[in-house]
């Protein structure tokens, strides 16, 4: 049975204030051995600055139910939104459920439509007549959730859905595309901060070494500090430095990017161009 139904999420979401901050806890060995690249938290953190939120902290753990317990805990306590990237495939050790099941103090059920979705998706790919029990039972412990987990299927084409506790820490599994279609149809389940709230960027690129900008952009800063705009740099080994300024006012942040582009001999750059050049290396 659904435990909680996504249309009850969002009218429940709607009455609460605005997600204000965030937390990102990746979970699994493979990430801390350097056998896999995390690219989840670097699409988390793009997706709370897109959307006005305070992303505040990102931690990897391990695949260890104490510190999956102790993590989960700490950062629903602290952060208005949390996920969780890993550990809910079907072997021995994807125990994220599981661990975070004993965190929030609620045992274990299966959830009959995730089976079911799971079970129409086999159908319609080849015959699992072939397994045994013991391997029918690793595929449904991916339908094994803490009992009073909210249950969102954000999207018609996926039988995986997000697992959301506490009202604000939510599941994902660790494949970086199925993270980033769930977390960006997961959006219309979420309370974001309103449009006038949601930051604006836009950054100078200038040929001129950190140290001779360094003076201009720390008086700059704290010129502007009492608006709430943000003054960065960022340098490219021996060519140049990307300056970046951020704030809620767009018009003001592009009156001062202005400033800083004749006053650096620079110029304003595209978000594209400026990652870009940061890959390469290149100016």
């Amino acid at each position: 049975m659904l435990r909680r139904s996504s249309t009850r999420c969002i009218a429940r979401c709607s009455s609460r204030s605005y997600i204000r901050t965030a937390g990102a806890l990746i979970i699994g060995d493979e990430i801390l051995n350097g056998k896999t690249l995390d690219r989840n938290s670097n699409y988390f953190a793009r997706f709370c600055f897109e959307h006005g939120i305070d992303l505040k902290r990102i931690e990897v753990i391990a695949d260890d139910e104490d510190q999956i317990i102790e993590a989960s805990r700490r950062m629903v306590d602290r952060y208005d939104l949390v996920v969780t990237s890993g550990g809910i495939g079907p072997t021995h050790d994807d125990i994220t459920y599981a661990s975070l099941a004993k965190a929030f103090r609620q045992p274990l059920s299966y959830h009959a439509e995730t089976l079911s979705r799971m079970d129409a998706l086999i159908r319609r790919g080849p015959s699992p007549a072939h397994q045994n029990e013991d391997q029918r039972t690793a595929r449904k412990r991916m339908a094994l959730f803490p009992h009073a987990a909210e249950v969102l299927f954000v999207a018609p084409d996926l039988w995986v859905p997000v697992v959301r506790l506490e009202g604000k820490l939510c599941v994902f599994p660790g494949i970086p595309s199925l993270f980033q279609k769930m977390l960006d149809n997961l959006k219309h389940h979420l309370p974001l901060p309103p449009l006038h709230l949601r930051p604006c960027r836009i950054q100078v690129y200038t040929d001129l070494p950190e140290s001779s900008i360094a003076p201009h952009l720390a008086t700059l800063q704290k010129r502007v500090a009492a608006e709430g705009i943000r003054i960065g740099s960022y340098p490219l080994l021996q060519r140049g430095v990307y300056v970046s300024l951020i704030g809620t006012n767009r018009d003001r942040v592009g009156e001062l990017a202005h400033e800083v582009e004749k006053e650096l001999e620079g110029r304003v750059v595209s978000e594209e161009e400026a990652e870009a050049k940061r890959r390469s290396g290149s100016a």
